[in-house]
């Protein structure tokens, strides 16, 4: 003999069987979401200024990350393209540390990159003055200057 559910009892068992997939769900986007952004403050470093979580009730109560934020300093170092160029690439190993980078990540690792070539742009600039400085001598009255101080 076999026994069939009643409507109720399958709707109910139907019903805690879409719970506990929605939980599962939720469960694995939070556990995603904050191995994401935790890569991201791992390779930032002291760039790092905070993480912010986006977060959804589930059915249970508890709340799951559904997406996250890492505020990161990509100003560049005034008067230091050296710095500046270290800076970025940190900024750009940050934001493609993921495993999955998201589009806004891949975004940001351009601007980091665009941010890198204007201070190597700066520094061989820089360079050029110095060396430009450095061939054409002592300023004209440096002789006199030295004979001066010899005498």
């Amino acid at each position: 003999m076999r026994i069939e559910p009643s409507g109720a009892a399958f709707a109910a068992s139907a019903a805690h069987r879409a719970k506990v997939a929605q939980l599962a769900a939720l469960a694995g986007v939070d556990r995603e979401v904050r191995a994401h952004e935790q890569a991201h403050l791992a390779a930032a470093g002291g760039l790092a200024r905070s993480v912010s979580f986006q977060f959804v009730t589930g059915p249970d109560g508890r709340q799951y990350a559904v997406a996250g934020e890492v505020s990161i300093d990509s100003s560049p170092v005034a008067g230091d393209p050296e710095k500046t160029i270290q800076k970025a690439q940190q900024i750009r190993a940050a934001a493609n540390a993921p495993s999955q980078p998201s589009a806004q990540d891949r975004q940001v690792a351009a601007q980091a990159a665009q941010l890198e070539q204007a201070a190597r742009q700066e520094l061989a600039e820089r360079q050029r003055r110095e060396q430009a400085q450095a061939f054409e001598g002592p300023p004209d009255d440096e002789p006199e200057r030295l004979l001066d101080a010899l005498a």
